[in-house]
């Protein structure tokens, strides 16, 4: 049985996603294999008045949800930096949940501290410390680029960890 996780890095500039499969071969947990699919992000021009960068979004996410098909989708929830910045997560954050509403997708939600112990044992860990184990994980040669989509993929992996 194969089951596909998304994984969704909210931003306004810059929106990472990654995408998995987990693959149960039997009924036992050791028998699962957990395979990257794709990664990437959207981005946004700053240069773009607020409302055609929420629709670049909203489009751009209706097409990834069609070619990825997913069965479950992961989002790391906000982190408080500044406030407008906040606020500015909080509008592209909104179409997403939008987005996931219309196409009748499951989520799940994860703190940043949440994923980070998921992957490495300590909700504290650095952000290296989570694109190795992102890394190791998918047993990639690499750490995915750029760190968006690493971000991405570790809110997916998070997500299978828990299911």
């Amino acid at each position: 049985m194969e089951k596909r996780i998304l994984g969704l890095d909210p931003g306004l500039a810059i929106l990472g996603f990654g995408a998995i499969t987990c693959t149960q071969i039997s009924h036992k947990v050791q028998e699962t294999t957990v395979n990257m699919l794709d990664f990437g992000v959207i981005r946004t021009s700053a240069d773009v008045e607020m409302g055609q960068r929420l629709c670049t979004l909203f489009d751009d996410l209706h097409t990834l949800m069609e070619e990825l098909q997913p069965d479950l989708v992961a989002i790391e929830k906000l982190f408080f930096y500044r406030m407008s910045n906040t606020i500015v997560v909080a509008q592209a954050r909104g179409v997403l949940i939008l987005v996931l509403g219309q196409r009748r997708l499951p989520y799940v939600e994860f703190t940043p501290a949440q994923i980070k112990q998921a992957l490495t044992g300590y909700g504290n860990a650095d952000k290296s410390e989570v694109q190795e184990a992102v890394a190791r994980e998918l047993d990639l040669d690499d750490i995915p680029k750029p760190d968006d989509a690493a971000d991405a993929l570790a809110v997916a992996l998070t997500a299978w960890f828990q299911v």
